[in-house]
């Protein structure tokens, strides 16, 4: 009888839509996003250096978990660090794996955040 669709009522059509006033947009200003863009690029840059080292030194890897295991996070952090990372780096981990965030300004405003997490059990 009726179509899946169709609930076999009549909804008549919203005749005030019309009136509302268009909506005004800001001019935009890409400046920021650019910037926001290319900082974003060299945390990339940097999580490359940290996932290539752990994925290609089975010493490193160990280390890290060893002195991840003991809570020694200032170990966790040198190893991470001696890679030369400059960026802000929040490291936090658990039994289950590493969680990294690479933090970038823009003149003192926090811009990006790229957010590695490792598993490692």
């Amino acid at each position: 009888m009726y179509d899946s669709y169709d609930s076999g009522f009549y909804y008549p059509p919203n005749y005030y839509m019309n009136y509302w006033p268009a909506r005004q947009y800001p001019d935009v200003n890409p400046k920021v996003l650019n910037q926001s863009a290319q900082a974003s690029k060299k945390l990339m840059e940097e999580a490359s250096l940290v996932l290539d080292q752990l994925a290609a030194s089975e010493e490193f890897s160990t280390a890290l978990m060893s002195a991840a295991q003991e809570s020694n996070t200032a170990e966790v952090e040198r190893l991470i660090h001696s890679l030369d990372v400059t960026s802000d780096v929040d490291i936090t981990y658990n039994p289950d794996g590493l969680h990294l965030e690479f933090k970038s300004n823009i003149a003192d405003i926090h811009c990006c955040t790229l957010t590695v997490a490792l598993r490692w059990r």
